[in-house]
């Protein structure tokens, strides 16, 4: 153990074997100590935070089994198609003057269809041009010139979750791969664009396989990794899940702390959800982004009440 911390110290890349002894062989509480240690010294304080825009709803053609959205379980999302130009522009707006720096277009769907995508990308030059909010696009799987039209008008992150570990994916959606997944994710990193990319823990996953995970997008060099919690949704697969215990939330992200210790790693959907006290360790561990407000097709949080808990963790917003 004193070799492994001496290599956190350095700045040395653990190995999965090593993360693997970590978890192993220290308490939560150790390892908490040593997350936290990494995250003051390579992790920004500066708080990075993002809001969401949920521009086309529902019925979507992937089999995906925790989501609300998928066409194939008869949730009560509602369904509703692009949204116009004037509700995007507004809620950009809103989230500007709350000084929130990013905002994200997320459309349900295996990839966005030509017709909205042209729409899309005529609303994305709309706000470019009246409001300062840098652009991200969650479209779900999307080609080479499809990434250059978002490009093109003005999208510089785009964001595709691999949700789940590699040896996980295969039993929870049959609809795509992970590797379309990555592939869309590779595509945009050579355009020239950032990457987002994270998961969903609690989906019946093991702490290896959350390592696992945590592994898969180092390999992808991402810069953004939202950690989600699963929000068991009534008829879906998934809809008898238990809900994960704090602990385990908290320990996912001091282990991808550990094996990200620059990445921005952000608290995203089911968060509203754990008591402060959670929050505040996760925050202490590595969390250093947030989502905030409205997050798709559950409740989101508070911006004003978000933005003072996070100071209050020592971070500059």
């Amino acid at each position: 153990m004193d070799d492994l911390e001496q290599k956190i110290e350095q700045g040395i890349s653990l190995s999965v074997e090593e993360v693997a002894y970590i978890a192993e062989h220290l308490t939560s509480d150790e390892l908490y100590e040593m997350a936290n240690k990494v995250t003051i010294k390579f992790a920004s304080r500066q708080f990075d935070l993002c809001s969401i825009v949920n521009v086309k709803s529902g019925h979507c053609s992937e089999d995906c089994k925790w989501c609300a959205q998928s066409g194939h379980y008869p949730t009560d999302t509602e369904i509703y198609g692009l949204v116009d130009q004037e509700t995007i522009l507004n809620q950009a707006r809103h989230n500007e003057e709350k000084g929130i720096t990013r905002i994200s277009l997320v459309a349900s769907g295996c990839g966005p269809a030509r017709k909205d995508l042209d729409a899309l990308c005529k609303h994305i030059s709309k706000l470019q041009a009246n409001c300062g909010m840098k652009v991200c696009a969650s479209l779900g799987l999307a080609s080479e010139s499809q990434l250059k039209q978002l490009q093109e008008a003005g999208v510089t992150r785009y964001h595709c979750n691999l949700e789940t570990a590699p040896s996980m994916f295969g039993k929870l959606c049959t609809t795509h791969t992970q590797q379309q997944k990555i592939d869309t994710l590779l595509t945009a990193k050579r355009l020239g664009m950032d990457i987002c990319s994270g998961g969903i823990i609690g989906m019946g996953e093991t702490e290896a396989q959350r390592i696992e995970l945590a592994f898969k997008l180092r390999e992808l060099e991402v810069q953004s990794i939202p950690i989600n919690l699963l929000h068991p949704v009534p008829n879906t697969p998934l809809e008898k899940t238990p809900l994960l215990k704090e602990e385990e939330l908290v320990r996912t992200v001091a282990l991808f702390r550990l094996i990200h210790p620059t990445v921005y790693l952000r608290l995203a959907g089911g968060r509203a959800r754990l008591p402060a006290d959670a929050l505040n360790k996760a925050l202490y561990v590595g969390a250093n982004a947030a989502i905030v407000g409205d997050l798709l097709t559950t409740v989101g949080s508070n911006i004003d009440e978000d933005k003072q808990r996070f100071k209050e963790a020592g971070y500059v917003l």
